[in-house]
C-alpha cells in the first residue's frame, strides 16, 4: 500500500457535533442515490445482454454537432466526426450521450433513435458546459462568490438549471469548484476563489440549485463538480500545469469544496488534466477509486475533461492510446469525452486479458444507475418539450435574477471622499473605455450561447437610469489590447468637459478562463496608458474593473478616487452597474480573492502559513518579503464597503477554555454608524497559535450578511467545535491539538480584533 493510500485508512475523524452534520448529508445523499430492486434487476439484465462493444459505447460521450451549438471554439477539435454519423451512433449505441447542443426539438429527434430504433433502448443523456447560465448569463463563478451569499449562489443555479433543461439538457459540467490561489491562471474565474470553506459553501449551493428536490423532475440538471482534483494548484499559474502537493494542502484546500458538493447529493465528477505528484488524474487510482469510492462512497461516475484520457500518452505515463484506456478505466475515469479511446480499444482490452470484464461493468454500471436516477427509462423525453423551451427561455424572471446576482457581485474597493455613490442630475459624467458601450465582453468565459443583442451594457444601463440622457458622454478611447489613433486625445477632451469620469476598463473575456494564463495580472498596457492621460485633466475618477481575476493595479488605475470591481457581470451588466453607482442598491460584495500589490506576488493568498521570519514591526531587513512590495496584499480577501460604515464591537466569547467536546460561541455587535441602510458581511476567523505543525495566519470558519437601517446594530453570532480547529497532522490525521487560538470577527481577513481561547484535552 503506498504512503497515500494507507494514510486514507489511518485517517481520523472526530465525532463532534459538525461530523455528525457531515455524516447524515452523506446519508441523505446515499438514499438520493438509491434504486428500486426492479430498478437494479434492469441494469443487470442490460449488462448481461450487452455486447462489448455497447459497453464501450456506454462509457463513451462526444460533442454535439447536430443541435444548437455555440459559434466560437470552445474546445480543440478532437475525436471523430459525430455529426455525419451521430444517428448510425445512436442506433449501435455507440455513444452514452452527446454534450454541448441545444434544443428540445433536436434533442428529441436523437433519443427517438435511441429508445426506438437501438437494439438495447438505452436512452441518451445530454450534457453541457453550462456554468454561470445558458443564454440569460449570471456573474462568473468569480464574481457570484463575492456575493459571500450561497443561497443567492442556489437560486442562480436553480435558475439555470430551469432554463438549460427547457433547452434539452439533462446533465452540466458545473459547478467548477477549484480553488484558486494563484490569479495567473485564467479558471480563477469560474470557481469561487482562494477559500476552502467559502469554495465548499457555494460549492454545495450550486449542486443543490441545479439539481433540484428530485433528478427525476423535467427541470432537474445533475451536477458534476469538476475538476478532480487540484487543477487550480497548477505551478506558475499555467493552465495544464503540473501540481507538487502535499497531502496535507490537498485534504485541507483543494478536496474539501468536492467532499461538500457529492454531500449535497453530486453524483457525477470530472477528472482533470493536471498531474498530482506526477500521476495524471486521469490515471489516479489512488484518488478517484480509493478515496473517492472507497472512502468517500461516492456511488456517481466519472467523466474525463475533454480528452484528458487521450492526453495521458503526451504526460508520458501511457506508451500509447490503447494503454492509456486501460490506465483511465482502471484508475476509475467511467467515461471517455470525445477522444473515442473507449470505443476503440476497451473491447480488445478485455478479450485479451489485459482487462477484468468486471471493471468495465462497473462502469456501465455506474451510468445505467445515473440514467436511472435522472429518470431517463421511465421517461426519455424528460426536458425534450419545445413549449417548455419556448416558456422557459429569457424569461424576465431569470433577467430579474441576474441582475439581482449581478448588483450583489459588485465589490466596491475604494471611495474616498464618498466619490460614489453618483448624483442622477446636475452632473456631467464622461463614460471612457473600451467597455462603455461593449456587449461582447459582458458575459465571460465559458458562456459560449451569450446573446449580445439581449444583454445591457455599461452605457445602456446608465442611460436608463438618468433622467437626462445628455449627461451622460461616451468615449472609447482605446480598444482592449490595442490603441486607437486619436482615442486618447478624444478621451482627455470628453474628461475636460465633464464632471467626473467613469472609466471602463479591465480585461477582455477571451483573457480569462481556460488556457489564458497572463504573467502580469494588470489592466492592458494601451488602457493603463489612457487613464494615466485621462487623470492628467483632474477630474475625478471611478474606475469599473472588468475582471476574471484579480488584478495587480497601477498607477492612475491604483490612485483613482473610487475603483469598483465589476468582474464579468452577465446579461444584466450595464443595469447592475447602475444600480450601485447611482445608488438605488450600496454595494455589498466582498472579495473572494486577494487583490496583490504586483504581479510577481503570485501566488498569493490570505490563508497562508506564518514563516519563522514573518514580516513585522521590526523592520524590512532579513525578513520574508520581496525588495519591491510589502508581504501586504492592495486589497485583502474579504474587503469590500459598502455606502454606509459599519462598526464592530470586541469579540465576546462563551468561555475561554473550550472543553474537548464542547461548543464555544462567540458574539460581537455590529453597528451601522453612516447615514444609509446597508449590508455588511460579518466574518468569522481563528489562528492555531501554536501546533506540530505550521498554520495559516487566519483561516475563514464562519460568515454572515446583515442588513442595517443607519443608526441600527444587531449581534452576529458563530459557533466553533473542535472539528473546525482540526487539522491533518504529519501522519495524516485529522485532529485537534490543544492550546491557544485566537479569534476574530471582523469584514475581512486582515482587519479586526482578536480574542484569545484555549482548548482543553479531551
Amino acid at each position: 500500500m503506498s504512503p497515500a493510500a494507507s494514510a486514507f485508512t489511518r485517517r481520523k475523524f472526530l465525532l463532534g457535533a459538525s461530523s455528525l452534520t457531515l455524516l447524515a448529508l452523506a446519508e441523505r445523499a446515499a438514499c438520493a442515490s438509491s434504486l428500486s430492486k426492479s430498478a437494479e434487476q434492469h441494469i443487470e439484465a442490460l449488462i448481461a445482454k450487452m455486447t462489448l462493444q455497447e459497453k464501450a459505447g456506454q462509457l463513451s460521450i462526444f460533442s454535439d454537432m447536430t443541435r444548437l451549438a455555440s459559434k466560437t471554439q470552445i474546445n480543440p477539435e478532437a475525436g471523430p466526426p459525430v455529426d455525419d454519423n451521430l444517428a448510425k451512433r445512436v442506433r449501435e449505441g455507440r455513444l452514452i450521450g452527446v454534450f454541448n447542443g441545444f434544443g428540445a426539438a433536436g434533442g428529441r429527434a436523437i433519443q427517438r433513435i435511441a429508445v426506438e430504433e437501438s437494439r438495447l433502448k438505452i436512452p441518451l443523456i445530454f450534457g453541457a458546459d453550462v456554468l454561470h447560465g445558458l443564454y440569460t448569463v449570471f456573474p462568473i463563478p468569480l464574481g457570484e462568490a463575492a456575493s459571500f451569499d450561497p443561497q443567492l449562489a442556489e437560486r442562480t443555479a436553480r435558475a439555470a438549471a430551469i432554463e438549460s433543461t427547457a433547452n434539452g439538457v439533462h446533465w452540466t459540467f458545473a459547478p467548477m469548484v477549484d480553488i484558486g490561489r494563484d490569479q495567473r491562471w485564467g479558471r480563477v474565474a469560474e470557481g469561487s476563489g482562494e477559500d476552502p470553506y467559502l469554495g465548499s459553501a457555494l460549492a454545495a449551493a450550486r449542486v443543490r440549485g441545479f439539481q433540484g428536490k428530485s433528478l427525476t423532475d423535467e427541470d432537474s440538471l445533475l451536477a458534476c463538480p469538476k475538476h478532480f482534483v487540484a487543477y487550480g494548484a497548477a505551478m506558475g499559474g499555467m493552465d495544464y500545469n503540473t501540481v507538487e502537493l502535499s497531502e496535507q494542502t490537498l485534504h485541507e484546500v483543494y478536496l474539501p469544496p468536492f467532499k461538500a458538493a457529492f454531500d449535497a447529493g453530486a453524483l457525477s465528477t470530472m477528472s482533470s488534466f493536471n498531474d498530482i505528484n506526477g500521476v495524471p488524474m486521469s490515471a489516479n487510482r489512488e484518488l478517484m477509486t480509493g478515496l473517492l469510492r472507497e472512502q468517500w462512497k461516492f456511488r456517481g461516475m466519472v467523466v474525463s475533461d475533454y480528452t484528458a484520457d487521450m492526453e495521458l500518452v503526451k504526460h508520458g505515463v501511457a506508451k500509447d492510446d490503447r494503454e492509456a484506456t486501460r490506465l483511465a478505466i482502471l484508475a476509475g475515469v467511467d467515461i471517455s469525452m470525445q477522444s473515442d479511446l473507449y470505443n476503440l480499444y476497451l473491447p480488445d482490452l478485455v478479450r485479451s486479458g489485459d482487462l477484468p470484464m468486471a471493471v468495465v461493468d462497473e462502469s456501465v454500471r455506474r451510468v445505467l444507475r445515473t440514467k436511472y436516477l435522472l429518470g431517463l427509462f421511465d421517461n426519455p423525453y424528460r426536458s425534450l418539450n419545445p413549449e417548455v423551451e419556448k416558456q422557459n427561455t429569457m424569461t424576465p424572471q431569470l433577467r430579474a435574477t441576474a441582475r439581482e446576482s449581478a448588483r450583489a457581485s459588485i465589490v466596491l474597493l475604494k471611495n474616498e471622499d464618498n466619490l460614489l455613490p453618483l448624483p442622477k442630475a446636475g452632473k456631467k459624467i464622461a463614460l471612457i473605455g473600451p467597455f462603455a458601450n461593449d456587449t461582447l465582453n459582458l458575459a465571460g468565459p465559458w458562456a459560449p450561447w451569450a446573446r449580445p443583442d439581449h444583454d445591457v451594457s455599461v452605457e445602456q444601463g446608465m442611460r436608463a437610469a438618468l433622467a437626462d440622457k445628455s449627461l451622460l458622454t461616451v468615449t472609447l478611447g482605446s480598444m482592449i489590447e490595442k490603441p486607437i489613433e486619436g482615442g486618447i486625445d478624444a478621451a482627455v477632451a470628453a474628461a475636460r468637459a465633464a464632471d467626473v469620469v467613469v472609466l471602463a476598463i479591465g480585461e477582455g473575456q477571451d483573457m480569462s478562463g481556460e488556457a489564458q494564463s497572463r504573467t502580469q495580472i494588470i489592466v492592458p498596457p494601451p488602457q493603463q496608458r489612457l487613464v494615466e492621460a485621462v487623470a492628467k485633466v483632474g477630474k475625478p475618477l471611478v474606475v469599473l474593473l472588468r475582471n476574471g481575476r484579480a488584478l495587480a493595479l497601477e498607477g492612475a488605475v491604483r490612485n483613482a478616487q473610487a475603483i469598483v470591481a465589476t468582474w464579468f457581470l452577465g446579461t444584466e451588466t450595464g443595469s447592475a452597474i447602475a444600480d450601485v453607482l447611482f445608488g438605488d442598491f450600496s454595494p455589498s460584495g466582498r472579495l473572494p480573492v486577494s487583490f496583490p500589490q504586483d504581479s510577481g506576488q503570485q501566488p498569493y493568498f490570505y490563508n497562508r502559513r506564518t514563516t519563522g521570519r514573518p514580516q513585522g514591526d521590526e523592520g524590512p531587513a532579513f525578513k520574508a518579503r520581496y525588495r519591491e512590495v510589502s508581504n501586504e496584499a492592495l486589497y485583502a480577501f474579504g474587503h469590500g464597503l459598502t455606502y454606509s460604515r459599519f462598526e464592530y464591537g470586541l469579540p465576546k466569547l462563551s468561555t475561554e477554555s473550550l472543553a474537548w467536546d464542547a461548543t464555544l460561541t462567540i458574539t460581537a455587535r455590529i453597528a451601522n454608524i453612516g447615514e444609509r441602510e446597508a449590508e455588511e458581511v460579518a466574518q468569522l476567523y481563528i489562528r492555531d497559535r501554536a501546533a506540530s505543525m505550521t498554520r495559516p495566519i487566519r483561516e475563514l470558519k464562519g460568515f454572515k450578511k446583515v442588513r442595517l437601517p443607519p443608526g441600527a446594530s444587531t449581534e452576529v453570532q458563530f459557533t466553533l467545535t473542535r472539528r473546525e480547529l482540526a487539522f491533518y497532522n504529519s501522519q495524516m490525521q485529522f485532529v485537534a491539538e490543544p492550546g491557544e487560538f485566537d479569534v476574530w470577527i471582523s469584514p475581512s481577513a486582515t482587519t479586526g480584533v482578536s480574542k484569545r481561547f484555549v482548548l482543553k484535552a479531551g
